[in-house]
């Protein structure tokens, strides 16, 4: 993941919506709650480096690998109990970890809409189709995959407002599906976090793109390999 992350098409699409999905208008800093090794981080100091930002991350060696590539104070915890005072925080993105063994759903919604001040603005990223499970779930310790009805669904239930849920990685969807349920099937399979050739990288990347551009435009997709969701704490 840190050696990828910078230059992996998937990551580079994945940044680029979750900072247009961030709202720059809303006062106070961004949390980047289980930030891994920072690579989202990173991306928001580069883009808006007037912002405040922060992360939190479980494990110790990865947070020290975030403070150092973002620049950014990184606390140690869980995602299950957020150790920040009540309405620390204007933004909170979570990318692809209540989809872990470890994370609490539930509990760790809580914890968001407890940081967050009142009409700060929440951005998820979740893995999709627990029928998509596969090696590459194995391998980066997901325990779930969402629908984006069910992620509406524990965003309502936390008490979150102005819940706004899409499907993306749109376009490459049914190749996703290829390599996942057929080509790589095997229990025995890596995940898919490694840097393809890089004329392939470059072509991926410009999938995405198009899909962000045809996002932005108001196109919506029926399904895809994530999805993303954005509230508001009331």
């Amino acid at each position: 993941m840190d050696e990828v992350e910078d230059g992996l098409w998937w990551y580079r699409a994945l940044h680029a919506g979750v900072l247009d999905a961030l709202d720059p208008a809303r006062a106070g800093p961004v949390l980047d709650a289980g930030c891994g090794t920072g690579g989202f981080l990173a991306a928001l100091r580069r883009a808006r480096p007037e912002a405040e930002a922060a992360g939190l991350e479980f494990n110790p060696d990865a947070a020290a690998r975030a403070r150092a590539k973002a620049g950014a104070p990184v606390a140690v915890g869980s995602v299950n109990a957020v150790p920040f005072a009540d309405a620390a925080f204007g933004g909170l993105v979570s990318l692809d970890v209540l989809c872990h063994a470890a994370a609490e759903p539930g509990r760790a919604l809580a914890e968001f809409r407890r940081v967050l001040r009142p009409g700060g603005r929440l951005v998820l990223n979740l893995p999709a189709f627990q029928w998509l499970s596969s090696a590459h779930d194995v391998r980066v310790h997901n325990a779930r995959r969402f629908t984006a009805g069910e992620a509406e669904a524990l965003l309502d239930a936390a008490g979150f407002a102005d819940v706004r849920v899409r499907y993306w990685n749109a376009l490459l969807f049914p190749l996703m599906v290829v390599q996942r349920k057929l080509l790589a099937r095997g229990a025995d399979h890596r995940s898919d976090v490694a840097l393809p050739a890089p004329w392939l990288n470059r072509g991926l990347h410009a999938v995405t793109a198009l899909e962000r551009r045809a996002s932005a435009a108001g196109l919506t997709f029926p399904a895809g390999g994530s999805v993303l969701a954005t509230a508001t704490r009331p």
